[in-house]
Formats: C-alpha cells, sequence, structure tokens
C-alpha cells in the first residue's frame, strides 16, 4: 500500500502522514528532509544554495543516515530546500531514492510536494493537504517562536511561489487526489478525515 500526501509548507501534511503510517502499520519518508539534508550539506560547506554544481554534487552524494540532525528544521535550512528543490539534476538524483522507499513492505506513506504526480503517480491513495497562506504562517510562527508575522507569511508565499512555479515537478494536487483543507480543523479531525479516504470511507 502506498499513501502520497502532498501540500504546501505548514498545511500539517507531515503529522497527517506520520498518523497514517502509524495507523496502517507502514513505512514513513519525510521526502521534504531529503532536499533539507541537501540545502544543510550546501551550507555547511559555505555554498550558496543558488549553486546548481554545489547542489547536485550535494544530492548525490547524500547519506540518509543524517535524517535526525536537529538542523534539518531550522527556518535557514528549509529555505535552501525550497531553492535546490528547483533544480531538476537534485530531484532525478533523489527520485530513485523515494522509489525505492515506496516499494519497501508492507507498503509507506511518503509526504512531500510531487509524491502524487511525479514519485508515485500510481499511488494507492493521494492526498492533498491544504490551508490558507495565513493560517500556515501563524501555524509556522508558534513552531519558530517567531516574532513577526508579517515576515513568515512573506516567507510561505515566497515558498510558495517558488514550488509552485518551478519548471521541474511543480506543486500541485494530482488529478486524482483528495484535498484537505486544514484551515478550520483541529488536528484530530484532519487526521481523522485522511485515515476515513484512505479507508475507502
Amino acid at each position: 500500500m502506498i499513501i502520497a500526501v502532498d501540500g504546501p509548507a505548514a498545511a500539517g501534511k507531515g503529522t497527517i502522514a506520520r498518523a497514517l503510517a502509524r495507523h496502517f502499520g507502514l513505512h514513513f519518508l519525510d521526502t521534504g528532509s531529503l532536499y533539507r539534508m541537501v540545502g544543510l550539506a550546501v551550507l555547511r560547506a559555505g555554498g550558496d544554495p543558488h549553486d546548481s554544481a554545489a547542489a547536485i554534487s550535494a544530492a548525490r552524494g547524500l547519506r540518509p543516515d543524517s535524517f535526525h540532525d536537529a538542523e534539518l528544521r531550522s527556518e535557514a535550512v528549509g529555505a535552501a530546500a525550497s531553492i535546490v528543490a528547483v533544480i531538476p539534476e537534485v530531484r532525478a538524483a533523489l527520485l530513485d531514492f523515494q522509489r525505492q522507499f515506496a516499494q519497501k513492505p508492507p507498503g509507506a506513506v511518503l509526504d512531500g510536494r510531487d509524491i502524487g504526480t511525479v514519485v508515485c503517480p500510481a499511488a494507492d491513495v493521494k492526498l492533498f493537504i491544504t490551508a490558507s497562506a495565513e493560517v500556515r504562517a501563524l501555524r509556522r510562527q508558534k513552531e519558530l517562536g517567531a516574532s513577526d508575522f508579517k515576515t513568515v507569511l512573506a516567507e510561505i508565499k515566497a515558498r510558495d511561489l517558488r514550488d509552485s512555479q518551478r519548471a521541474t515537478a511543480p506543486l500541485v494536487a494530482a488529478e486524482d487526489a483528495v484535498v484537505i483543507d486544514t484551515s478550520d480543523m483541529e488536528v484530530g479531525a484532519a487526521v481523522a478525515e485522511a485515515i476515513r479516504i484512505a479507508d475507502g470511507g
């Protein structure tokens, strides 16, 4: 069983995807972490995420065992991940890893931005988790402990623009995906709705 969970930043897709994996006893992969790892590797090497050569080299030499690095969740790394993710060669380098992971028995839940459209277009269940930019900015502001809402909102909107307008694998709901708007939903309700859909309810 393969479940694809896509959506923009801070929509709740990670929380929902993890809950689905626990409920169905499946493996879980936050594919955004792969891009964060590439961005972090470039930054640690003193490079610029806009430097395609540096990003491609980092992607091809990726070591998934660094998944639990706390620095991966920083805003700077998130921004770098969004930048390197627009580079076609970076996406190609990470595509095989994601597809192989999805085939691990008994199945997997993958969360990202192009799972249902590119990585696993034949996924058994496709969900697109979204919320308004303002709601997502409030969530990210609380998560980061940031004081300036306008700055966080501007960063969310800039990231949305990069993700949706990139030439390769732009952020878009798959035609056969079920959209869940979490703007006015509590976490428990959103998770329950996702499980209901995945169960064929």
